[in-house]
């Protein structure tokens, strides 16, 4: 069955193309008898209007595109869940995307954001593209930058993130507090904010608290679920084991719980936990004491929404970028 045109929907209504598309684009005066009319029409041919189409003649898309460095972590996807409840009610859809934790893919997701004209792009950046999102900011393409900050050329953009260095910092004095002195440190990926940010601040508690960290009991688990395994093996095998994990992100903190577990380590008996941001699982765990940075990921996502709709429904592009910076939260799993 061939869709049905605007004109043939034009002719059912016995209106004008001209205000079909009025109706549809909730543009300019019509009566209500009239839209009724044209809705009629609408659902009774199953008309589908031209999403390109119209993005061209408005020079709007409705779409907002979504780079995320691993779409499978549940941070992430909480992230959006909150991004999508917003935009969503004004009409706005998503493109989600992964770059894999590699710049050189980020950058050709966002050449195709580009080319699928999106209003504005939601990056969780890998790092090293921070050029071509000048570029493409200065082009007029609206961005966001959420949970990881890039320092780029030429003005700034907006930025919705954790306080990193801090959470970081305030857990790490929970080991501290807790008495450990040979911390094992299962570090993400140091090309990005959140990599560097969170070693800053574990570094600041070592230094406060007297402590000298050995380079020897830091791992790139690269925030990765088999980064966290691999950290766990190599901590294992050392002359002096550290008493406690200090993991900086969800992934790698199931991981080395994985790995742990299967080794038949008791947690905290043998190893205590401390994570950057909760890891459900682990509340399978009995009297395991894991301390972690309890992350706002759907708030995040709702910060961006509104920030977002700020720029496009608003025009406001000329103001000041939003920098909305979340404060950390230590809590520690008790059953």
């Amino acid at each position: 069955m061939a869709k049905a045109t605007i004109k043939q929907v034009a002719a059912e209504a016995g209106v004008s193309t001209a205000t079909i598309s009025r109706v549809l684009n909730s543009s300019g005066y019509v009566s209500d008898e009239v839209k009724n009319r044209v809705m009629l029409a609408v659902d009774k041919l199953q008309y589908q209007p031209n999403a390109i189409a119209r993005s061209l003649k408005q020079d709007k898309s409705f779409t907002i595109g979504v780079v995320l460095p691993d779409i499978s972590n549940p941070f992430f996807m909480t992230i959006c869940r909150g991004l999508e409840d917003v935009v969503q009610e004004y009409g706005y859809h998503l493109i989600f995307c992964s770059s894999d934790e590699l710049p050189e893919k980020e950058a050709q997701l966002l050449q195709l954001m580009t080319e699928k004209r999106v209003d504005a792009v939601v990056l969780a950046t890998t790092g090293g593209n921070e050029e071509l999102v000048a570029r493409m900011s200065a082009a007029g393409i609206q961005f966001i930058l959420v949970d990881r900050s890039l320092d780029l050329p030429g003005p700034a953009v907006d930025l919705v993130a954790e306080d990193d260095v801090n959470g970081a910092y305030e857990l790490t004095k929970q080991l501290i507090q807790q008495g450990h002195s040979v911390i094992g440190v299962i570090n993400g990926c140091m090309g990005v904010s959140t990599g560097q940010d969170r070693f800053v601040g574990c570094q600041k508690a070592f230094t406060e608290a007297g402590m000298e960290h050995e380079a020897a009991y830091d791992y790139d688990g690269k925030f990765t679920e088999s980064g966290g395994r691999e950290a766990v093996r190599y901590f294992l095998q050392m002359a002096k084991p550290p008493t406690a994990l200090l993991s900086f992100n969800n992934k790698m903190t199931f991981g080395a719980l994985l790995e742990l577990t299967e080794n038949g380590r008791d947690i905290p008996g043998d190893i205590a936990i401390a994570s950057y941001g909760e890891v459900e699982a682990a509340r399978l765990l009995k009297r395991s004491g894991i301390v972690y940075v309890d992350q706002k990921p759907y708030e995040l996502g709702i910060k961006a929404g509104r920030t977002i709709l700020h720029r496009l429904e608003k025009g406001a592009e000329s103001t000041e970028a939003v920098r909305d910076i979340l404060q950390p939260v230590i809590k520690k799993l008790e059953s």
